[in-house]
């Protein structure tokens, strides 16, 4: 066993210390571990929902499409989609949950409700093409910060576990047999030091047998 420094009371409660520190590191870490975990659960759960919901949008806006072109032509719906101004209104922030960053998509939904292009022009068809395809976006937005949220959460759930089981199964075992070893040789020393002692006693007592009958 690689023991640093020698047995002594010293290192018997810096030992102690140390392992005390482990058990509550290790508790914070599988605590922290278990949270993480029932966070990326749940964001599962809510990115089947989504993209359930992606596939029948997206199903309700090529048939919109389909019919806009019907009325309007292929020419005239090309020629009014390029005048929809590209959107750059969307932000990413950040946020914390138990030390890892996840992202944060804003984007106003709302802002873009309104077809941008002259109504005059267009049918209702198109006018439905437009607001189901930034329903679309709304959700694929969403749908990919929850996938990339799972996915940082399940790098800090590998990067926990690693750390949480390097505690449980190497320092906390080192340190309890560095104590079980230090108490052990402690009281080896006590009780070689208890028989030396008394041999000691004996032996003054035998070489004045006078003084101690008095």
């Amino acid at each position: 066993m690689d023991i640093k420094g020698t047995p002594t009371k010293g290192n018997l409660i810096a030992a102690k210390n140390t392992l005390r520190l482990s058990v509550q590191g290790y508790e914070l870490m599988d605590k922290k571990r278990n949270i993480l975990i029932k966070e990326i659960m749940s964001l599962t759960e809510e990115a089947n929902k989504v993209q359930e919901e992606i596939d029948v949008t997206f199903g309700g806006a090529y048939e919109a499409l389909q019919n806009a072109v019907t009325q309007l032509g292929s020419e005239s719906v090309g020629r009014i989609s390029c005048e929809i101004e590209v959107d750059d209104g969307i932000a990413v922030k950040m946020r914390s949950v138990m030390g890892t960053l996840l992202p944060m998509v804003i984007w106003d939904y709302k802002s873009q409700s309104t077809p941008p292009f002259n109504l005059g022009d267009t049918t209702s068809a198109l006018d439905e093409t437009y607001m189901k395809f930034n329903k679309v976006k709304e959700l694929t937005l969403k749908l990919a910060m929850i996938e990339n949220t799972a996915y940082r959460l399940a790098l800090n759930i590998k990067k926990t576990s690693k750390r949480a089981n390097a505690l449980k199964n190497i320092t906390i075992p080192k340190y309890e047999e560095m104590i079980k070893y230090i108490q052990n040789t402690l009281e080896e020393r006590e009780r070689d030091e208890f028989t030396r002692l008394k041999m000691v006693k004996e032996l003054k007592v035998r070489a004045n047998p006078r003084k101690n009958n008095c």
